[in-house]
């Protein structure tokens, strides 16, 4: 059964969630204290950049389900092992072109609405299953992020999607088409990954359990003074892959040798990136990326990345195969639940939840 939409309780509620959203008209106007980072955490616009979008791998997964395979899980498998990431071709990634656009068009009405007819969706609870909120984590941060978000549930479909937004009045109807073409496009590439590690095609697909697939829509305003904050700092994900369209607006930025990388939006593609589960999966083989948001001052930038991984019950440790005498595992076995746990209750702390499960080895 899907849960209703809820609602705020009264007008001061309401008065308190609208002070709190960057998209209330007035917090994005002039960056306040609460959003202005030490000097030597903020973003340095220029100088640490290396270069545009030079190395980020492409894959065109035109040939992935035909005689071709192997050699576009070979590709796949150098960009998971050298870099983390790679972009999925423009047209061949099988999502249709509208299906992106119209999903890109109602996030952006979506975030247009009026301020009161969003805040019903709003929580700081990150176990609610459908929120709107602001920065990360609100309840544990001192520095806030210059973003707003919307989080929803995309798998059961029909078991969720009447707890979606019910405005914009397409929203569900969108949303459910994109959420089910991401979900074939998210499968095929689980099971590539799984082969490029060696393992059977299935084996992702069959220890991420019950499998969560979340879907985040990330709005970053212009900011007047970009050197001072981040739209998100630098972190990796914590589920098992990411699949981000990421619109026309430049903002993300992937770390790679020491040095942080523009990426550069290209029209009709996504940006996949490894998160954490993977990265323990393969015993380290596989590597999550680290990469961060900037903002800008000119104009407001929407990004929508698909979080794709395990259910809270699913048991996670090195695959068997990547553990031998030369190769000891390097970290223990879990519960996704006490995963998701320890990285909501510390923030966004570059890969550091990583730690709290690794195995010191002699």
């Amino acid at each position: 059964m899907s849960s209703p939409v809820p609602e705020v309780q009264d007008h001061a509620d309401l008065k308190v969630i609208i002070e709190k959203l960057m998209t209330n008209g007035s917090n994005n106007l002039h960056v306040q204290d609460k959003y202005i980072l030490p000097p030597h955490e903020r973003p340095q616009m220029i100088s640490e950049i290396s270069g545009y979008s030079q190395s980020i791998p492409v894959v065109d997964l035109k040939d992935l389900d035909g005689p071709n395979r192997t050699r576009v899980v070979q590709e796949i498998r150098r960009a998971c092992e050298e870099d983390g990431f790679f972009q999925v071709h423009i047209v061949n990634h099988g999502v249709p072109e509208m299906v992106m656009k119209n999903m890109m068009g109602i996030s952006k009405e979506f975030f247009e609405m009026p301020v009161e007819d969003r805040a019903c969706l709003y929580s700081e609870d990150p176990n609610q299953p459908v929120l709107l909120a602001t920065s990360f984590n609100i309840r544990k941060e001192k520095v806030l992020h210059w973003r707003d978000y919307l989080k929803l549930p995309w798998h059961p479909l029909e078991e969720i999607i009447g707890s979606w937004p019910e405005k914009p009045a397409a929203y569900r109807e969108i949303g459910g088409r994109y959420a089910a073409e991401m979900r074939g496009l998210i499968l095929r590439l689980l099971a590539a990954i799984s082969e490029a590690l060696g393992l059977d095609s299935d084996y992702l697909n069959r220890i991420f359990g019950r499998h969560s697939q979340v879907m985040v829509t990330n709005y970053y305003p212009s900011c007047p003074k970009p050197d001072l904050t981040f739209g998100l700092p630098c972190h990796s994900d914590r589920d098992g892959i990411t699949v981000l369209m990421q619109g026309d607006v430049s903002g993300l930025q992937v770390l790679k040798n020491g040095n942080w990388i523009a990426v550069k939006p290209l029209a009709n593609a996504f940006v996949v990136n490894l998160a954490d589960q993977l990265q323990v999966v393969s015993n380290g083989r596989f590597r999550s990326v680290e990469h961060r948001a900037v903002t800008n001052a000119s104009t407001a930038r929407i990004s929508i990345p698909t979080f794709y991984g395990p259910s809270k019950d699913a048991f996670i440790a090195p695959a068997p195969t990547m553990v031998d005498q030369e190769h000891p595992p390097l970290y223990r076995g879990y519960k996704f639940e006490e995963f998701f746990d320890v990285f909501w209750s510390q923030g966004l702390k570059r890969k550091t939840v990583l730690d709290h499960f690794k195995i010191e080895n002699p």
